[in-house]
């Protein structure tokens, strides 16, 4: 699927069947940046193969890592890691890149990284990323679209987020883990990616505690030592199957779905109508009376309902019956999808950022992505639709998704990638 350009789907059928879900992409990438700080072997099981895992494992690469799949295994080697400049083209490729200065610093004391790139959803600034590493003794030097940063030893810190941050959270646990001293972190966030990050430094030899919530207190080593973990399930690639059954009034099975890290998405599902029971790791779904609307669905910080999924919610609650809204708190430009789910059919009218959605149906045309988790609501909406619809752009989909294609084929969609 990587390089793909197209998708072409044929709506109205209801999905039924079962898949399992991937390994998460927003999980795989900071273990990957931590991986630099062990000179020796990290091992990741279940390991998603998506274009910003490629990415990450290219940069690692160019850097002087060795690595080597075996299925879903991915093997990291840092042992002769000397290289301390993130490749440019690499790096703009996503905004996980900013992640790897933390690692960086720590192991080396110098690194140096692009401007991120990833999906246009907002500012997203990095100030506070810089400002956590500035606080623990690293100079930052801004220039050309270049962050470079180097630090004579970093030192433990007491440092209160001015808000909540999952990149910046896990940049500053990046670069306290090698730190001298003890490091306390207040106001971080508590996302599961910040926790699967812990535990995956704490098996590695790191002091700390606090994963899971707001505080976290780092108690910096002289090193890390070799580790094999298990990266945890896509929640965001669950809830998007969900929103597949949920549009298509479908019966689906989730299998190895994070059940335990989706409660704000199953409260959404089951206001609309949608039946569910978890058993023995599956997740299943009855979607025949899913087609309620939802009063005021608001994207919220972990544990609450996840901006990722806010447009692929979207596409469902366009075709409920009555009127719902979603005000999204999160990024302020994530409306971005609204414009093609409209050339859809879709009746939705937006306030700043707040979006009202009328009931009423959809239809199949062609339409584009613009970013990530708004092309799979654009194929989401496309399962629903009347005749064919065909979503261009579709390189961000893979971004985040192993196998769109192959995962809502084996629930019986229609569905064709040029």
């Amino acid at each position: 699927m990587y390089g793909l350009k197209g998708i072409r789907v044929v709506g109205g059928i209801p999905l039924n069947g079962e898949v399992r879900i991937q390994g998460s992409k927003n999980a795989a990438l900071p273990l990957m940046a931590a991986a630099l700080l062990n000179k020796g072997t990290t091992i990741l099981y279940g390991c998603p193969k998506i274009a910003d895992v490629f990415a990450m494992e290219e940069i690692l690469r160019l850097l002087g890592a060795k690595t080597a799949w075996q299925k879903h295994t991915l093997e990291i080697n840092t042992e002769f890691v000397t290289k301390t400049q993130v490749d440019e083209e690499q790096g703009r490729k996503m905004r996980s890149s900013i992640i790897l200065l933390g690692s960086l610093l720590g192991r080396f004391g110098e690194g140096a990284v692009p401007q991120p790139g990833g999906c246009i959803i907002g500012k997203r600034p990095i100030d506070l990323h810089l400002e956590a590493l500035k606080k623990m003794g690293a100079e930052i030097l801004e220039n050309q679209g270049q962050i470079f940063a180097k630090t004579t030893g970093l030192k433990g810190c007491r440092l209160k987020f001015p808000f909540v941050s999952v990149g910046a959270t896990q940049n500053a646990v990046l670069a306290a883990v090698l730190a001298k001293g003890t490091t306390v972190l207040e106001g971080c966030s508590r996302e599961p990616e910040v926790y699967a990050l812990c535990d995956f430094l704490k098996k590695a030899g790191a002091k700390i505690e606090g994963a899971g919530t707001s505080r976290l207190l780092i108690t910096g080593v002289e090193k890390l030592h070799d580790v094999e973990f298990h990266v945890p399930k896509d929640r965001i690639a669950a809830g998007t199957y969900l929103c597949a059954s949920a549009i298509t009034r479908g019966a689906c099975t989730l299998l190895d779905a994070p059940v335990e890290e989706m409660g704000a998405v199953l409260e959404a599902y089951k206001k609309m109508g949608g039946q569910y029971t978890c058993n023995s790791g599956k997740l299943t779904l009855c979607s025949f009376y899913a087609d309620r609307p939802l009063e005021h669905l608001q994207t919220q910080v972990y544990p609450g309902f996840p901006t990722d999924l806010q447009s692929v919610f979207m596409a469902v609650l366009s075709v409920a019956k009555g009127e719902s809204k979603i005000t999204e708190n999160i990024f302020e430009d994530r409306f971005k999808t609204v414009s093609q789910l409209q050339a859809m059919g879709a009746r939705i009218e937006l306030e700043g950022n707040t979006a009202r959605i009328l009931p009423g149906y959809l239809k199949g045309t062609d339409v584009t992505a613009s970013e990530l988790r708004g092309g799979a609501a654009l194929l989401v909406a496309g399962l629903a639709a009347q005749g064919e619809t065909y979503v261009k752009n579709c390189s961000y989909i893979e971004r985040g998704y192993e196998d769109i294609c192959r995962d809502l084929s084996m629930l019986g969609a229609q569905i064709f990638k040029d």
